[in-house]
């Protein structure tokens, strides 16, 4: 494969979106996503070029040499500024981008296999990771803290780690009986109550 054609397949990482014009020269207001959008040039395959940029009132301004009025600055109003996943700087140990997260698998801290993740979003309290769980989605939100605690948690259990550290537990009558209606439909999800076990009394 070219450089050309690997480069039109890599996946784009959104840095920034356009939320409006600014002015009446084709600068434009921004929503910004990353820690350093003005360490790019580049964005959307090459089709815009940043100029300049600077703080605004409700993220940033900027300008690009493509732009040159106000009614091409409100054209972009909602547009992605994107950049190849290899024009990101390196990440140190335990930090992730949110695009490498996208169709990893997602487990239980059982091990077990729940889905894969299809989006990861970030409102201002912390990552919230969609997960497709056949043909359903789940939304986990996630800070910063509750990630180092987990990961902590299960560093610290070592060779044990994914283990359920206790499997007792109680099983109501209610439960049973669904369960029975669950593992019967090839029978007509028939329920036969006198199988059903006593549940034990904690």
């Amino acid at each position: 494969m070219s450089d050309k054609a690997a480069a039109a397949t890599e996946p784009e990482v959104v840095l920034a979106a356009v939320i409006g014009a600014h002015g009446v020269t084709g600068e434009v207001r921004l929503k910004v996503f990353a820690d350093d959008l003005g360490a790019h040039r580049s964005f959307n395959r090459g089709t815009l070029t940043l100029k300049a940029l600077r703080d605004g009132p409700n993220g940033a301004i900027a300008r690009f040499a493509e732009v040159g009025d106000r009614n091409r600055a409100e054209a972009l109003r909602g547009t992605e500024l994107s950049v190849p996943r290899s024009a990101l700087p390196p990440l140190g140990e335990g930090e992730y981008y949110h695009c490498d997260l996208i169709g990893l698998a997602a487990v239980s801290s059982e091990g077990e296999a729940l889905g894969r993740v299809v989006a990861v979003e970030n409102f201002g309290a912390g990552d919230v990771i969609e997960i497709d769980i056949t043909q359903r989605k789940m939304h986990l939100a996630v800070s910063d803290d509750e990630l180092a605690r987990r990961r902590a948690a299960m560093e610290a259990r070592g060779d044990k780690a994914w283990q359920p550290a206790n499997r007792e537990r109680v099983v109501s009558q209610a439960l049973q009986a669904y369960a029975a209606l669950a593992t019967s439909a090839d029978r007509g999800a028939v329920r036969d109550l006198s199988q059903l076990k006593t549940a034990k009394r904690g």
